[in-house]
């Protein structure tokens, strides 16, 4: 599949934690290019990119969520396309933006409003939907591991990435690897 984000000039991909899977980092260069128009930490958006779709630019949830950021119908103008790349991270890390500003910069809490609504954010925890308390679980996790790996020059894997991946993300990245066109690599 070639690459289906258009009009982007050429960026750098420098920044991103390495241990992203490769089907996330396909979109380096985007993730940093919409991370810095939305004044949102690249690693952080990779992460939700990572749980939502793992770069699968075409994914639908049960729920009704598309794209590479599971972004849900109502946050989309009528003329808006949401399976495009950049329509859809827009809506998305409007929505992230929004979630981290309500969450006072907490991106614990800013991932628990992306994944049940921003209203959850003044809950206790326990309160919260377990998929919340799961996402909250996948996403802290693996943006730490992502945070201190770019801070120093440790390892270049998650664990908690890894956890995800066997619990049932692998499957989720087979699809994104198909859909990008990436064979085996």
């Amino acid at each position: 599949m070639q690459r289906v984000v258009t009009g982007l000039p050429d960026r750098p991909s420098a920044g991103l934690a390495p241990i992203f899977t490769p089907e996330v980092r396909y979109w380096a260069a985007e993730i940093q290019f919409w991370a810095a128009e939305s004044g949102l930490d690249a690693n952080l958006v990779a992460t939700v990119m990572q749980i939502e779709s793992c770069g699968n630019p075409l994914a639908r949830s049960p729920a009704g969520a598309m794209g590479l950021f599971q972004v849900m119908h109502y946050h989309f103008y009528e003329t808006d396309n949401p399976y495009d790349p950049d329509t859809n991270a827009v809506r998305g890390m409007a929505y992230l933006k929004r979630s981290l500003d309500a969450a006072g910069g907490d991106f614990r809490l800013a991932l628990a409003g992306y994944n049940g609504g921003i209203g959850v954010i003044s809950r206790a925890e326990s309160a919260w939907a377990e998929e919340t308390q799961r996402y909250v679980y996948w996403g802290s996790g693996i943006y730490q591991d992502a945070v201190t790996t770019n801070a120093s020059s440790g390892a270049s894997e998650s664990l908690r990435l890894q956890e995800w991946l066997a619990t049932g993300g692998a499957s989720l990245c087979k699809q994104a690897k198909q859909r990008l066109g990436m064979g085996d690599e």
